[in-house]
Protein backbone atom coordinates (compact mmCIF):
# COMPACT_ATOMS: atom_id res chain seq x y z
CA UNK A 1 0.00 0.00 0.00
CA UNK A 2 2.32 2.67 1.04
CA UNK A 3 4.76 2.52 -1.89
CA UNK A 4 1.82 3.53 -4.34
CA UNK A 5 0.98 6.42 -2.48
CA UNK A 6 3.69 8.25 -3.64
CA UNK A 7 1.80 8.49 -7.23
CA UNK A 8 -1.52 10.81 -8.58
CA UNK A 9 -4.19 8.21 -8.66
CA UNK A 10 -5.41 6.69 -11.52
CA UNK A 11 -9.12 7.60 -13.07
CA UNK A 12 -11.50 5.27 -11.72
CA UNK A 13 -13.51 3.20 -14.42
CA UNK A 14 -17.08 2.47 -14.61
CA UNK A 15 -18.04 -1.14 -13.80
CA UNK A 16 -21.31 -1.29 -15.90
CA UNK A 17 -24.70 -2.42 -14.73
CA UNK A 18 -27.49 -0.37 -13.39
CA UNK A 19 -27.55 2.48 -10.55
CA UNK A 20 -26.77 1.35 -7.31
CA UNK A 21 -29.83 1.61 -4.76
CA UNK A 22 -28.23 2.54 -1.80
CA UNK A 23 -31.17 0.33 0.66
CA UNK A 24 -29.58 -2.67 -0.96
CA UNK A 25 -26.19 -1.28 -1.14
CA UNK A 26 -25.54 -1.16 2.77
CA UNK A 27 -26.93 -4.61 3.16
CA UNK A 28 -24.60 -6.37 0.33
CA UNK A 29 -21.37 -4.25 1.81
CA UNK A 30 -22.29 -5.53 5.67
CA UNK A 31 -22.34 -9.57 4.26
CA UNK A 32 -19.18 -9.18 1.77
CA UNK A 33 -17.52 -8.09 5.49
CA UNK A 34 -18.74 -11.01 7.52
CA UNK A 35 -17.97 -13.38 4.63
CA UNK A 36 -14.67 -12.17 3.94
CA UNK A 37 -13.26 -12.21 7.48
CA UNK A 38 -14.83 -15.89 7.42
CA UNK A 39 -14.22 -17.35 4.36
CA UNK A 40 -11.91 -15.03 2.51
CA UNK A 41 -11.80 -13.71 -0.95
CA UNK A 42 -10.61 -16.73 -2.65
CA UNK A 43 -13.86 -18.85 -1.04
CA UNK A 44 -16.22 -16.19 -1.41
CA UNK A 45 -18.68 -17.15 -3.81
CA UNK A 46 -21.44 -14.58 -5.45
CA UNK A 47 -24.28 -17.24 -4.17
CA UNK A 48 -23.12 -16.84 -1.09
CA UNK A 49 -22.91 -13.02 -1.19
CA UNK A 50 -26.67 -13.13 -2.44
CA UNK A 51 -27.20 -15.54 0.39
CA UNK A 52 -25.86 -13.81 3.01
CA UNK A 53 -27.43 -10.74 2.04
CA UNK A 54 -31.10 -11.66 1.73
CA UNK A 55 -31.02 -10.69 -2.06
CA UNK A 56 -31.28 -12.43 -5.53
CA UNK A 57 -28.86 -13.31 -7.29
CA UNK A 58 -29.81 -11.28 -10.29
CA UNK A 59 -29.72 -8.01 -8.15
CA UNK A 60 -25.84 -8.32 -7.61
CA UNK A 61 -25.79 -9.54 -10.95
CA UNK A 62 -27.53 -5.69 -12.14
CA UNK A 63 -24.66 -4.03 -10.23
CA UNK A 64 -21.30 -6.03 -10.80
CA UNK A 65 -20.75 -8.36 -13.36
CA UNK A 66 -17.88 -10.06 -11.58
CA UNK A 67 -17.17 -11.46 -7.87
CA UNK A 68 -13.45 -9.37 -8.16
CA UNK A 69 -15.88 -6.08 -9.32
CA UNK A 70 -18.27 -6.75 -6.56
CA UNK A 71 -15.19 -7.00 -3.74
CA UNK A 72 -12.97 -4.24 -4.99
CA UNK A 73 -15.62 -1.69 -5.81
CA UNK A 74 -17.08 -2.56 -1.88
CA UNK A 75 -13.95 -2.22 0.06
CA UNK A 76 -13.03 0.56 -2.58
CA UNK A 77 -16.54 2.84 -1.29
CA UNK A 78 -15.83 1.48 2.32
CA UNK A 79 -12.54 3.13 2.47
CA UNK A 80 -13.60 5.82 1.05
CA UNK A 81 -15.68 6.25 4.60
CA UNK A 82 -12.59 6.64 6.14
CA UNK A 83 -10.93 9.55 4.13
CA UNK A 84 -13.58 12.09 4.27
CA UNK A 85 -12.19 15.52 3.65
CA UNK A 86 -11.72 17.61 6.86
CA UNK A 87 -9.12 20.41 6.57
CA UNK A 88 -7.37 21.22 9.71
CA UNK A 89 -5.91 24.22 8.64
CA UNK A 90 -2.34 22.50 8.58
CA UNK A 91 -0.17 20.36 7.01
CA UNK A 92 0.46 18.75 10.02
CA UNK A 93 -2.99 18.44 11.26
CA UNK A 94 -4.11 16.66 8.12
CA UNK A 95 -1.67 14.41 7.84
CA UNK A 96 -1.84 12.99 11.55
CA UNK A 97 -5.38 12.99 11.05
CA UNK A 98 -5.44 10.61 8.28
CA UNK A 99 -2.63 8.62 9.86
CA UNK A 100 -5.12 8.19 12.67
CA UNK A 101 -7.68 7.01 10.48
CA UNK A 102 -5.72 4.38 8.58
CA UNK A 103 -5.07 3.29 12.25
CA UNK A 104 -8.81 2.87 12.76
CA UNK A 105 -9.54 1.64 9.23
CA UNK A 106 -7.05 -1.41 9.66
CA UNK A 107 -8.33 -2.60 12.94
CA UNK A 108 -11.71 -2.77 11.85
CA UNK A 109 -14.23 -5.35 9.58
CA UNK A 110 -13.12 -2.92 6.55
CA UNK A 111 -8.99 -3.32 7.60
CA UNK A 112 -9.94 -6.95 7.43
CA UNK A 113 -11.46 -7.09 4.21
CA UNK A 114 -8.91 -5.18 2.25
CA UNK A 115 -6.03 -7.51 4.25
CA UNK A 116 -7.80 -10.98 2.75
CA UNK A 117 -8.16 -8.79 -0.09
CA UNK A 118 -4.45 -8.49 -0.06
CA UNK A 119 -3.60 -12.17 0.34
CA UNK A 120 -5.16 -12.69 -2.92
CA UNK A 121 -3.67 -10.81 -5.03
CA UNK A 122 -0.25 -13.43 -4.82
CA UNK A 123 -3.01 -15.85 -6.45
CA UNK A 124 -4.61 -13.44 -8.74
CA UNK A 125 -2.83 -11.39 -10.23
CA UNK A 126 -6.14 -9.48 -11.80
CA UNK A 127 -6.59 -8.11 -8.57
CA UNK A 128 -3.47 -6.35 -8.55
CA UNK A 129 -4.66 -3.27 -11.33
CA UNK A 130 -8.27 -3.25 -9.79
CA UNK A 131 -6.96 -2.85 -6.48
CA UNK A 132 -4.35 -0.02 -7.64
CA UNK A 133 -7.84 1.73 -9.10
CA UNK A 134 -10.24 0.46 -5.93
CA UNK A 135 -8.88 0.88 -2.43
CA UNK A 136 -5.43 2.01 -3.13
CA UNK A 137 -6.39 5.00 -4.82
CA UNK A 138 -8.93 6.27 -2.28
CA UNK A 139 -5.62 6.82 -0.37
CA UNK A 140 -3.60 8.01 -2.30
CA UNK A 141 -6.45 10.51 -3.59
CA UNK A 142 -6.83 11.87 0.04
CA UNK A 143 -2.66 12.32 0.19
CA UNK A 144 -2.36 14.28 -3.04
CA UNK A 145 -5.60 16.25 -1.98
CA UNK A 146 -3.81 17.09 1.50
CA UNK A 147 -0.83 17.59 -0.01
CA UNK A 148 -2.27 20.54 -2.33
CA UNK A 149 -3.94 22.45 0.29
CA UNK A 150 -0.46 22.38 1.99
CA UNK A 151 1.05 23.53 -1.14
CA UNK A 152 -1.68 26.16 -1.52
CA UNK A 153 -1.10 27.76 2.22
CA UNK A 154 2.52 27.94 1.21
CA UNK A 155 3.30 25.08 3.92
CA UNK A 156 5.69 22.99 0.85
CA UNK A 157 6.97 24.52 -1.98
CA UNK A 158 5.78 23.10 -4.95
CA UNK A 159 9.51 21.79 -6.01
CA UNK A 160 9.37 19.56 -2.91
CA UNK A 161 7.63 15.97 -3.61
CA UNK A 162 5.02 14.09 -1.21
CA UNK A 163 6.15 10.77 -2.62
CA UNK A 164 8.30 10.96 0.81
CA UNK A 165 5.91 11.78 3.50
CA UNK A 166 3.32 10.00 2.01
CA UNK A 167 5.26 6.82 1.70
CA UNK A 168 7.12 7.04 5.07
CA UNK A 169 3.67 8.17 6.97
CA UNK A 170 2.38 4.77 6.21
CA UNK A 171 5.10 2.14 5.43
CA UNK A 172 5.97 1.27 8.83
CA UNK A 173 1.88 0.93 9.54
CA UNK A 174 1.40 -1.08 6.94
CA UNK A 175 4.58 -3.14 7.88
CA UNK A 176 3.19 -3.81 11.28
CA UNK A 177 -0.41 -4.31 9.88
CA UNK A 178 0.79 -6.88 7.14
CA UNK A 179 3.69 -8.32 8.12
CA UNK A 180 4.80 -8.51 11.60
CA UNK A 181 1.13 -7.99 13.27
CA UNK A 182 2.87 -5.71 16.29
CA UNK A 183 0.28 -3.94 17.80
CA UNK A 184 -0.84 -0.33 15.75
CA UNK A 185 -2.66 2.22 17.19
CA UNK A 186 -2.46 6.07 17.62
CA UNK A 187 0.45 6.68 19.88
CA UNK A 188 2.68 4.53 17.27
CA UNK A 189 1.03 6.80 14.69
CA UNK A 190 2.08 9.52 16.15
CA UNK A 191 5.95 8.48 16.54
CA UNK A 192 5.96 7.87 13.23
CA UNK A 193 5.18 11.34 12.50
CA UNK A 194 7.15 12.93 14.89
CA UNK A 195 10.67 10.79 14.29
CA UNK A 196 10.39 10.49 10.48
CA UNK A 197 7.55 12.21 8.95
CA UNK A 198 7.39 15.94 10.17
CA UNK A 199 10.98 16.15 10.15
CA UNK A 200 11.70 15.65 6.59
CA UNK A 201 8.76 17.97 5.52
CA UNK A 202 10.49 20.53 8.02
CA UNK A 203 13.93 20.30 6.56
CA UNK A 204 12.43 20.34 3.00
CA UNK A 205 9.59 23.58 3.51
Amino acid sequence: MAAALITEPPARTGRGGRPRDPSRDDVIRAAILRLLGDVGYGALTMDAVAAEAGVGKATIYRRWRTKQELVVDTVSDLNRSWTVDADTGSLEGDLRQLVHRMVEMMASPVGAATRSLLAAMQHEPALIEAYREGPLAVWRRAYADMWARAQARGEVGPEMPQSIPAEASTALLVQRWLVTREPIDHAYADAVLEALVLPAIRRGA
